[in-house]
């Protein structure tokens, strides 16, 4: 289900490049599955007519964790959905970067990358709450790059890029993500309340899955 509400207002304020800039370190080793996620019959986040989505739902009382944790993000569901071995745990909604629906080609593009990533680190962040931080660009994603140099859809000098993770706002924006306002230049962004929801689950390691 692609859900996706036009939006169109003033950003106030320069918008920053996702980068791992942080304080206070907070991460710690965690060993997790990397098969990917199929898309469940789990109904995602929805926008009343105002455009306002619901806050964060929770399958089962929060903090209440079985085995190994894993991310997967639904681009085309605007969701972030957390799973540990019984099944969902928490669902976010969240935002993307200037053109959510497609994949990261290059550095600059402003768009957020899929595949199975990894959790480098868990962190404070001076200006969006938290970062937990990708070990985007993978081996995967370099073999997606250079194809798409040699077919031409990349021009020969451009980068892949780097910098990328899950992080939230600066105070007082969390109304970007409920009018699904993609400010990001790749990373994925959710409410501040909520990044410190999901930072509560996730550890150096943890799988994250980005697909649409």
């Amino acid at each position: 289900m692609k859900l996706f509400i036009a939006a169109s207002f003033l950003l106030t304020g320069s918008l920053i490049s996702c980068s791992a800039n942080s304080n206070s370190d907070s991460s710690s080793s965690s060993s997790t599955s990397t098969t990917a996620v199929k898309k469940t019959t789990t109904a995602p986040a929805t926008a009343s007519k105002s455009g306002i989505r619901s806050m964060q739902k929770f399958n089962r009382p929060q903090g209440m964790v079985t085995g190994p944790v894993r991310i997967v993000i639904d681009k085309s569901d605007f969701e972030l959905r957390v799973y540990d071995s019984k099944g969902l745990l928490a669902a976010y909604p969240v935002v993307f970067g200037l053109k959510p629906l497609e994949d990261k080609f290059m550095q600059g593009d402003r768009r957020t990358p899929e595949g199975i990533f990894k959790v480098v680190y868990n962190k404070q962040h001076k200006l969006w709450r938290k970062m937990l931080m990708l070990d985007y660009p993978t081996k995967e994603s370099y073999s997606k790059f250079n194809s798409r140099k040699i077919n031409g859809q990349v021009p020969a000098n451009a980068s892949i890029g780097n910098g990328i993770g899950i992080h939230g706002v600066e105070t007082g924006n969390d109304y970007f993500i409920d009018r699904y306002y993609n400010w990001t230049n790749g990373c994925i962004s959710l409410k501040n309340a909520h990044i410190d929801d999901l930072a509560v689950y996730v550890k150096a390691g943890t799988t994250v899955i980005i697909q649409k």
